[in-house]
């Protein structure tokens, strides 16, 4: 059977319940991003960060930025579902933002020291949270319905090892 290349950890599957456990897992793969997408990049070339992880996908680079992106996002709905009654977040077009001349062409330093900072934040926010307050919730317009900040922290752990993992089967298949 072959790899799916769009899902290397497999799709996310949003479970129905989250407990501690579930939750303190998700809080583990946030916490080890940062060095993993350091790791899976270490040594790249700017020719190597600037390849595909498969047809039709963005580069390294752009992946490294997306993650950026997309994780200073998930941080601040954290921050206004912990602070608003059940706010609307804003979407943002991310195929978009990949396109953008910074995402295609900047240096990946830059995101990873947002990812070391928003996940330095996030964590500690994480770690003074109740188990009220991961029930708490947001409106996302695009699915139309609310998401937990216990399902918002396991979709971002699983985003975090869909992207490194990008990398790494791409360093894999290409014996980089």
């Amino acid at each position: 059977m072959t790899e799916d290349l769009r899902y290397p950890v497999g799709k996310f599957a949003m479970p129905a319940e989250w407990d501690a456990g579930s939750i303190a897992e998700c809080r583990k793969d946030l916490a080890e991003l940062p060095a993993k997408l350091r790791n899976a990049i270490a040594g790249l070339s700017d020719a190597q960060l600037d390849t595909p992880y498969r047809d039709g996908g963005w580069t390294v680079r752009q992946t490294v930025h997306h993650v950026a992106d997309s994780h200073l996002n998930a941080y601040c709905r954290f921050r206004l579902a912990l602070t608003e009654h059940v706010p609307t977040i804003k979407p943002y077009l991310e195929e978009r933002w990949a396109e953008l001349p910074d995402a295609r062409t900047l240096p990946v330093a830059p995101s990873l020291a947002i990812l070391d900072g928003v996940h330095t934040r996030l964590l500690a926010l994480i770690d003074t949270m109740t188990p009220e307050q991961w029930q708490t919730r947001f409106m996302h317009p695009e699915r139309g319905d609310t998401m937990t900040l216990a399902q918002t922290a396991g979709l971002y752990s699983w985003h975090s090892r869909h992207h490194v993992a990008h990398i790494t089967r791409l360093r894999a298949r290409r014996g980089w």
